[in-house]
């Protein structure tokens, strides 16, 4: 997620209830022929996880730029709107590239004027967690490329990861890799075992830190669609190399780690046009790309157009709408008329356009938006949308 605003695919209680594709043309050898795929419901689907139990039946998350200033304004945490159920801190980021030294400060003051003190912080930390909402630190962004290359790189990414979390209190991590953070070794073509010492390095660092906090540990993830729903046309360098090796980078990651996945939600915005399950493209804009891109996490979608690989769908309860809160906040920002119509298509099998999904989903755990500070800057209408929608 871009600190400023985002640019493209190529260059984010009680009154509820607890209860980036220039790849196209580098793939083009290898298109798909358009097919209607069938649902493909997740076998023995696992009991949902007891974080997610403890979060608000309909949840809307925000990413709160903590670390940096922008056009939208400082917010401080202690003055984030209660509509927020989970705040992402924006963001952790790297030494460098391949270090997985992960490090994090509040902005500092001549950039932000009024940021709160590093007590302040802590302790807006613990009100709202007494509130019960979830603190969570957000690593990657934009410019925050991390690659763990190696087993030390992944040690490291474990340690610093949670010293900012053992340092601020917080409930866990959302992964927010982009760029070049994760692509796919040459002959990596399987999801389900990958290879690729990024990601494999990956996904042992987070199983980790999942256990070494236990269950009460809040994983959440927001890749960009071209890491995930690209997957379904494309996926890693192909069978004969030549493609982008980041088409579907995040699916293995998913998968390995979907037991343990509190949240995802995709960056439904900033994409090129995606092939959705019905075999047509789909762009952003409206709310049938939402329920498009929707559909396919919650269905399922062969990978690579193959029928024997198919990547199983998420529970629905793990699953949220990314969107740009504002039009200056990302591409595909869509009106409030806009998101209802896609919460009524996806849940209640009503006011679909011409996307027909493969299923209705009570249980979507609501709305990500990129970002607070946005929200704010634009009256917070993108969270007004979601209380008056849930509440």
């Amino acid at each position: 997620m871009n600190r400023r605003s985002l640019s493209s695919w190529t260059s984010r209680r009680s009154r509820r209830g607890r209860v980036r594709c220039a790849a196209a043309a580098a793939v083009a050898v290898c298109a798909l022929a358009a097919t209607a795929v069938a649902p493909h419901a997740a076998a023995d689907a696992p009991p949902a996880a007891s974080r997610a139990a403890e979060l608000p039946e309909h949840a809307l998350v925000g990413y709160l730029h903590a670390s940096f200033a922008n056009g939208s304004g400082y917010t401080r945490l202690a003055d984030v709107p209660d509509s927020w159920d989970i705040i992402d801190l924006a963001f952790g980021e790297p030494t460098s590239v391949t270090s997985g030294d992960i490090r994090f400060s509040l902005c500092p003051p001549a950039e932000c004027p009024g940021v709160e003190s590093q007590a302040e912080f802590k302790a807006a930390v613990k009100a709202k967690q007494q509130a019960g909402k979830k603190v969570l630190i957000s690593i990657g962004g934009q410019n925050g490329q991390v690659r763990l290359t190696t087993p030390q790189a992944r040690d490291t990414f474990v340690d610093s990861v949670s010293s900012i979390i053992d340092t601020y209190g917080l409930d866990g991590l959302d992964i927010d890799f982009e760029g070049h953070s994760l692509s796919q070794d040459d002959g990596d073509t399987d999801f389900e075992n990958p290879t690729t010492p990024v990601i494999v390095h990956l996904i042992s660092a987070l199983r980790t830190l999942k256990e070494r906090y236990g269950d009460d540990f809040t994983l959440t993830m927001a890749p960009e669609t071209f890491f995930v729903q690209l997957g379904h046309q494309y996926y890693g360098s192909g069978p004969w190399g030549g493609q982008d090796p980041r088409a579907g980078a995040y699916l293995p990651v998913i998968h390995a780690l979907r037991d343990d996945l509190t949240l995802l939600h995709v960056q439904d915005y900033n994409s090129g046009p995606v092939m959705g399950l019905d075999g047509q493209y789909h762009t952003m804009g409206g709310a049938d790309f939402h329920v498009a891109m929707t559909d396919m996490l919650l269905t399922g979608f062969p990978v690579a157009g193959d029928p024997d690989k198919v990547f199983p769908a998420l529970r629905p309860e793990q699953v949220a709408i990314g969107m740009p809160a504002t039009p200056q906040a990302g591409n595909g920002h869509v009106p409030p008329a806009e998101v209802e119509k896609a919460l009524d298509c996806l849940t209640k099998g009503a006011a679909c356009g011409p996307y027909t999904p493969h299923g209705t989903w009570p249980a979507l755990r609501g709305l990500m938006a990129w970002s607070v500070n946005w929200d704010r800057y634009g009256g917070d209408k993108f969270a007004a949308t979601f209380d008056q929608y849930f509440g």
